[in-house]
């Protein structure tokens, strides 16, 4: 029996996809990054059950970056869960000059990091999970440093802290600068005379 080269039911012959070759997938919104995927079990009455724990971080390299810690029967289904809960802890991170806007210490269980302001051309020097979290989050140049505990979810953790206190203390800034501005401009109007 002869099957022809142009089935379009997608049988032998055809191949089964679309005139032009690949399927285009659309591109991502966030990058991912598995730092931790750990076997965790729990002793139950009727024996050990096993899941997957997974630690993923995201971001766009433009400034805005997210983290999550979930748990799934397997691995996939622990990254699925991770992603979806990443995207809504997604935060800004406020760069200024190609840097963060100033120096930060931050602690969170035993994990302490500190994060300094680079030059231009320096890019990131910090180690594990705080380098992840740096590059997807698009900053340039930073120089960090983790100082505590090497856990790595801790760390995480201490790093969004951190980001989230120079978010607050920019915004705080920066309305410093206008409300200062402000007082700048009415302070040079001159009095009207009548």
């Amino acid at each position: 029996m002869a099957f022809s080269q142009n089935n379009s039911r997608g049988g032998k012959g055809g191949g089964g996809r679309r005139e032009g070759g690949r399927d285009e997938r659309p591109k991502e919104e966030f990058d991912q990054k598995i730092l931790e995927l750990a076997r965790v079990t729990r002793v139950t009455a009727g024996g050990k059950r096993m899941r997957f724990r997974t630690c993923l971080v995201i971001g766009d390299r433009k400034g805005r970056v997210g983290y999550a810690v979930a748990k799934g029967l397997d691995v996939q289904l622990a990254i699925q869960k991770a992603f979806t809960k990443a995207k809504k802890n997604v935060i800004q991170v406020p760069i200024v000059d190609e840097t963060i806007p100033h120096e930060v210490t931050m602690k969170f269980g035993s994990a302490v990091l500190m994060l300094k302001p680079a030059s231009r051309g320096n890019g990131i020097k910090a180690g594990g999970p705080l380098r992840v979290v740096l590059e997807l989050a698009g900053v340039p140049n930073v120089t960090g440093k983790m100082l505590g505990a090497s856990n790595k979810i801790n760390n995480v953790r201490a790093a969004f802290l951190a980001i989230k206190y120079l978010e607050r203390y920019s915004k705080k800034a920066q309305e410093r600068v206008d409300h200062k501005k402000a007082k700048e401009l009415e302070a040079k109007k001159l009095p009207v005379t009548v």
